[in-house]
């Protein structure tokens, strides 16, 4: 995350602890996004295969993104039922879970603010 960007809620996110130019009025409390997504096994395959010959894993960076956007998403839609109108101090955690390592979670937490 390279600065502050709003969703069509006009929700703020930021991993900053604070909104240049912004002043915050109330803290609403911690808030957490969760996804899980599973691999596919042809996915897995292929990534297999890339990782023996070399290269980026397209496949797996896809999920990973579409997996963070969507934590995200759910981080600024809680911060939005609370009345807030930004995130701050956004945490990204990325753990492999399940039998074998079979799903991933993405895990996003921050502050929800009213600025």
């Amino acid at each position: 995350m390279s600065g502050p960007w709003k969703d069509a809620r006009g929700v703020i996110v930021t991993t900053t602890p604070t909104i240049e130019g912004q002043s915050i009025r109330e803290y609403l409390g911690v808030i957490t996004g969760e996804v899980i997504v599973g691999a596919n096994i042809f996915r897995d395959l292929f990534a297999g295969i890339r990782d023996i010959v070399g290269g980026r894993s397209g496949s797996y960076e896809r999920v990973l993104a579409d997996a963070r956007e969507q934590a995200i998403a759910e981080l600024q839609a809680e911060c939005a039922s609370r009345g807030g109108n930004a995130v701050v101090g956004i945490d990204l955690d990325y753990e492999v879970i399940g039998a074998n390592g079979s799903m991933l979670m993405v895990s996003a937490s921050g502050t929800a603010v009213k600025v």
